[in-house]
């Protein structure tokens, strides 16, 4: 058996070949995305930054702490206390006291995430003076890198400063220094302190202070901005290695597993005839399990290699991408590479199986006789089985949108619905395949010439070729259409409803976090032939089901001003019924109902009770909350809404709102203007890291398409040399080859394109349910590209081997036993 196995694998090396890049380029992409993935699960050791040389730093309360029965849950304030005066006293009688402030500071010609600082706090970093001296002036200021020199004048957002003298960069940050009084100028709110005093007898000072925290040591990194970077950072590698490492399994599985049925399909000829010579149909299934093993263990190995060579240059792209933080590497791992061999080396023997036992089962006689055509397009087992899957798919839609539309629209379930669908359509393909290709090659047919009649024939005579060499073409078109066409979807709602919302004429939006301060609202509310309405972002947190604290992000806004400003998708209420008491909430919350009463947490941590004035839409998740500026004390204005008194001119009163902003950096924009701006685009993490689970899932399937067409084209010999022998041209055999591989694209693309409708139809249901207008976006500039590309790799992989094998003889080529 084993060297009836190794012959067969030198007579038969372009079809084993095949199989082998299949394999082993499904095997790398997996052991590639498992080592990003087991790489992403721990963070290294961060210390402290700003504060390395500090003794004591004295926090205010920054999180909330909800107890419940299953343990205590905390989330981020969205409004950080101080730390209280009273404990601020008790601490300048210990030592010296220094408090810390941070701003964004925008300077032209500088680098992007400048933060300012007070100076007194850089010794704590610490930072050093390499050229100049301290600032003493309100307009003098101390730089880290080799941006700017002493002695250059910068212009800022909050005027022009001159550079005094350079520090260092440390590397964590782009700090711009001020004078103590200039900085508490700038950022009035302290929420951090320096304290030069024994840490114990500090703690003893601030006991009994809610919230507020002593660090010392390792615990000083806590008042470093951003100090959850690194935690946020793995759960959003995680989330993007998680979902690229998912489609790509998916991906790879379906390749390599069709792949190697259609190797054991393009045999048939040579199975009937080795069971004609008195072969059992357990020596066949052995002989081909065999032949599966020897090649799944060879190509699992190879693509291991090429994985632990991928990875790394996988880590170096995201990192310079900004997909992953400066650490991130590829550490030393052995499962991946053990999930990897094993998957490979089990799809290619579960694909070898499903179609060895029907091999076996098949008598010499009729073997024989649908090796030269396809007498039935499908198996039962494999109808039942892409039956079983559709109905599946249509059940599991229906049961999400009458559950909980909302959760079509999450990206974990758009990204993984369409796995489904394509499995389904792509087991039922053959079944498929007759009808279109008579539906692509209707009028090719029945032009002049035999060309059009002989491609349709040739398709619907080989179904199982055809539905093979589609197959991943129907990958590649239903996945960039889904994946693509869902986000466009998703956006465009969120645009639609946004820009219903939105009534004002002007919106005004400050730079940086610090909001816009008293004095320029002032100044904008003088504008002539503007009503000027100011709003806040804050949180409200509420705990449901009495062990999960959930976050809502909200807006702080005066009742009549809401009412001019913004429409909002009320379902019940009155939004001039919002005062100091009560909250506007939406249909997501466990309590929505006008006049209940709910206990929430502000923004700042304080607990009260509100009444429900309103209830919103649930919408695509964004509605939020809606609350006056009462209940969001320490929340700065970072949007204004600007409408136009009857009879004002736009362009006049945009001038005069962009002057007044234009000193503290800030934009005004037309009401349009923002809602382009603003949404509904995905960040660029999230753009890029679609990106790449698109972008590596099309490249293995648009090489799988190349690898399978060879294979197809080259079991074809015969056929070709007989065409030759009946009359035709080389150039004619090669045209007809070429228009059969645009036919096999056309297949693939109608079925992908099937597949991404429906999904796409899916969310737009979801969408309906929820209360927004929304139009499906089909991605047709990506879809032309990718079917392009599918075309010219098609074309190309069949028509090369083709014109080889047509350099000899067509007598010798029709001679040739399969």
């Amino acid at each position: 058996m084993l060297s009836t196995t190794l012959r067969t694998l030198r007579t038969r090396w372009v079809t084993f070949a095949g199989s082998f890049v299949a394999l082993s380029l499904g095997v790398a992409l997996i052991a590639v995305m498992g080592l990003a993935l087991a790489s992403s699960l721990d963070a290294p050791h961060r210390g402290p930054e700003r504060f390395a040389a500090a003794p004591v730093v004295v926090k205010g309360q920054d999180t909330l702490d909800a107890a419940t029965p299953i343990g205590v849950r905390t989330r981020k304030l969205a409004q950080p206390r101080a730390v209280p005066d009273a404990v601020v006293a008790k601490l300048r009688a210990l030592g010296t006291v220094v408090q810390d402030r941070s701003f964004a500071v925008r300077a032209e010609g500088g680098p992007a995430g400048l933060v300012g600082h007070p100076w007194s706090t850089a010794a704590y970093a610490p930072y050093e003076l390499d050229a100049g001296r301290a600032p003493e002036a309100a307009d003098e200021v101390v730089v880290s890198g080799d941006w700017a020199r002493p002695g250059a004048t910068v212009p800022t957002g909050g005027g022009t400063v001159r550079v005094v003298g350079t520090v260092a960069g440390l590397g964590f940050e782009n700090a711009v220094f001020y004078t103590d009084t200039r900085a508490a100028e700038l950022s009035p709110r302290s929420l951090q302190l320096v304290v030069g005093a024994d840490p114990a007898a500090v703690r003893e000072a601030v006991r009994g202070s809610e919230g507020v925290r002593v660090l010392t040591g390792d615990a000083r990194r806590y008042a470093d901005p951003d100090p959850d970077r690194d935690g946020e950072a793995l759960t959003a590698m995680n989330a993007m290695f998680g979902t690229a490492g998912g489609v790509t399994g998916f991906v790879s599985v379906f390749v390599v597993a069709s792949t190697f049925a259609f190797a054991v399909t393009q045999r048939r000829r040579e199975l009937g005839l080795l069971r004609t010579a008195g072969a059992t149909p357990g020596q066949i299934r052995r002989m081909l399990v065999l032949e599966a093993l020897v090649v799944g263990v060879l190509a699992s190995a190879a693509g291991c290699v090429l994985g632990s060579h991928g990875a790394p240059k996988l880590a170096e792209w995201a990192v310079d991408e900004g997909l992953a933080p400066r650490w991130f590497t590829i550490g030393d791992y052995a499962w991946p590479y053990h999930m990897a061999f094993w998957t490979g080396l089990f799809v290619a023997l579960c694909g070898v199986l499903a179609a060895t036992w029907r091999a076996g089962r098949t008598n010499p006689t009729e073997a024989l006789r649908e090796a030269s055509a396809d007498t039935r397009a499908m198996t039962r087992g494999r109808l039942l089985a892409g039956t079983a899957l559709l109905i599946t798919a249509a059940v599991t839609l229906a049961l999400a949108l009458a559950a909980n539309p909302g959760d079509l629209l999450q990206r974990k379930t758009y990204v993984s619905r369409p796995m489904l669908l394509i499995t389904a359509v792509a087991l039922l393909a053959p079944v498929l395949v007759r009808p279109l290709a008579r539906l692509i090659a209707w009028l090719p047919a029945r032009l002049p010439g035999a060309g059009g009649m002989l491609v349709r024939e040739n398709a619907a005579a080989g179904v199982r070729r055809t539905a093979a060499v589609a197959a991943p073409v129907l990958v590649t078109v239903a996945l960039a259409g889904s994946l693509l066409g869902a986000t466009a979807t998703l956006n465009g709602a969120k645009a639609t409803e946004v820009r219903e919302r939105t009534a004002a004429d002007f919106v005004a939006t400050p730079e940086g976090d610090a909001g816009f301060d008293g004095a320029t609202l002032k100044r904008l509310r003088a504008v002539s032939g503007a009503e000027v309405f100011a709003s806040s972002s804050s949180a409200v947190y509420v705990l449901e089901d009495g062990v999960a604290l959930i976050r809502s992000d909200a807006r702080a806004v005066e009742p009549e001003q809401l009412a001019a400003t913004t429409h909002l998708p009320l379902a019940a209420g009155k939004v001039s019924d919002l005062d100091d008491d009560s909250v506007i909430v939406n249909e997501e919350w466990e309590k929505h109902t006008v006049g209940e009463r709910v206990d929430v947490w502000l923004g700042d941590g304080t607990r009260k009770s509100l009444r429900i004035a309103a209830v919103m839409t649930t919408g695509t998740g964004d509605n939020g909350v809606y609350l006056t500026p009462r209940n969001a004390p320490a929340a700065p204005v970072d949007r204004v809404d600007v409408r136009l008194v009857a009879g004002a001119d736009p362009a006049t009163v945009a001038a005069g709102l962009r002057r007044v902003v234009r000193a503290s950096g800030g934009e005004v924009l037309t009401g349009d203007a923002w809602v382009r701006a603003t949404h509904p685009q995905s960040d660029r993490t999230t753009r890029t890291g679609f990106l790449l689970v698109l972008g590596i899932a099309l490249l293995y399937t648009g090489i799988s398409l190349a690898n399978t067409m060879v294979m197809a084209t080259s079991d074809r010999v015969r056929e070709l040399a007989v065409l030759r022998l009946a009359g035709a041209t080389r150039w004619q055999v090669l045209r007809l080859v070429g228009a059969e591989a645009l036919m096999v694209v056309g297949v693939g693309g109608l079925l992908g394109a099937l597949v991404a409708g429906l999904n796409l139809a899916g969310m737009w249901c979801a969408l309906g349910l929820l209360s927004v207008r929304a139009s499906i976006e089909i991605p047709w500039a990506a879809l032309a590209a990718v079917t392009a590309a599918c075309v010219v790799l098609a074309v190309v992989s069949a028509v090369v081997p083709a014109g080889l094998s047509l350099r000899r003889g067509a007598v010798h080529l029709a001679g040739v036993r399969e």
